[in-house]
């Protein structure tokens, strides 16, 4: 393991090696084992490396048993004697800016608060720990942020050491490692002590900065999103173009870009409970018409594209205005037909009866009682003849 490129120097970015074996997995990716390789295969929450091997784009890299395998993106009949490998060294280098962030953030949670990692995921646009407390505050976050980078500009060396079992009681570990020989531990001198077989740079300062995105609860632990180094750029970028958006379609600086969103939510909700009230009119209206218009103290009428919530309501106010009444109301949406059926309080049917012969027709669901019933299903009967069925269910 200790001999490996990618662990002798981390910042190699170009190597010579000869090729030990050519394969192809089952599922058909070819894929060559080398006598040495600068490319780290997935392991311990960090991702692969991908790059070139002579002309051959390397897609993933696998640690299978005692061998690393690198997957290519063509045959890999063409690879013979000693080749040129070439990694993507701006992949390569974020992931050891985002590991070694990392090890930062967590030690300095340890050191603050005493709250532990107890998971830690390298994603491709923001990187998590999962700390073990069901509660963060802003201001616990802030501290811990601002120590952080203090710990990163300080530039401290990062060291790197074999050791054997005996010999971990040596050190302070921040937590226990897991495996019994191969240690390596990834040192930041006086700081943090961590077993880690994962790449990082040389000094803290190659981390640049982080910047901790925001929290979220994960059953009895606190998820922290955070970024690292020119991952931090990018989200800069990113927010100041929407920001830059939004203020630009407030028409206001961006500095008054939250009061004046705040500003203009507070007004729509206020429309739009204004617009609830009035449809909620216009359906009394609405029903007060087809209460007299009605035949055999049944309401029976089609509609498009009304939504299930609006038949409930409008079946309701027509039984409102006439007790007597059962209410048969069905909409066309789409690909599918929904249907709401209610009765008045003076009216002894059980809407169920109607629910119960029409589902099958639409191979549909639905649900309620005996005085209001709602459901839905496919359209494979037209609007009319569901409506007919519904109202023959009364009889």
């Amino acid at each position: 393991m200790k001999d490996l490129l990618y662990y002798q120097d981390p910042m190699i970015k170009e190597f010579k090696a000869g090729i030990l074996r050519s394969s192809v997995e089952e599922d058909g990716r070819p894929y060559v084992v080398l006598s040495n390789t600068a490319f780290y295969p997935t392991g311990g929450g960090q991702p692969h490396d991908t790059g070139f091997i002579n002309n051959i784009r390397v897609l993933d890299v696998e640690k299978v048993d005692d061998e690393i395998r690198h997957y290519l993106e063509e045959d890999n009949t063409g690879l013979q004697g000693e080749i040129t490998g070439v990694l993507d060294w701006e992949r390569r280098f974020d992931h050891m800016q985002q590991h070694c962030g990392q090890h930062i953030l967590s030690a300095t949670f340890v050191e603050l608060f005493d709250f532990a990692t107890v998971s830690f995921h390298l994603g491709s646009e923001l990187v998590t720990i999962d700390l073990n407390t069901e509660q963060v505050t802003e201001e616990q976050l802030a501290l811990v942020e601002k120590r952080a980078n203090e710990i990163i500009l300080e530039n401290r060396s990062i060291e790197t050491k074999w050791v054997t079992k005996e010999e971990l009681s040596q050190y302070p570990l921040r937590k226990d490692v897991t495996v019994d020989e191969d240690i390596r531990l990834v040192i930041i001198p006086d700081y943090d002590y961590n077993g880690c077989g994962g790449t990082h740079p040389t000094s803290t300062g190659q981390v640049s900065l982080l910047k901790i995105m925001g929290t979220e609860k994960m059953k009895k632990n606190t998820r922290v999103s955070f970024v690292c180094g020119n991952r931090v750029l990018k989200q800069l970028a990113m927010r100041k173009m929407v920001l830059t958006e939004v203020a630009r379609n407030l028409s206001v600086p961006e500095e008054e870009s939250a009061v004046a969103l705040q500003k203009v939510m507070k007004d729509a909700k206020t429309i739009e409970k204004a617009l609830g009230e009035a449809q909620d009119a216009l359906l009394v209206y609405e029903a007060r018409e087809l209460v007299v218009n009605c035949e055999n103290n049944v309401v029976a009428i089609n509609f498009v594209n009304r939504t299930v919530q609006t038949l409930q309501k409008l079946s309701r106010a027509i039984v409102v205005e006439n007790p007597e009444l059962v209410t048969l109301l069905v909409s066309e949406n789409e690909d599918k037909l929904q249907f709401v059926a209610a009765k008045g309080s003076n009216n002894g049917v059980s809407m169920k009866d109607v629910s119960s012969k029409v589902l099958p027709l639409i191979n549909g669901k639905g649900g309620g009682n005996d005085s209001l019933v709602q459901g839905g299903g496919e359209k494979i009967i037209s609007a009319e003849i569901l409506l007919d069925e519904m109202k023959n269910a009364l009889s």
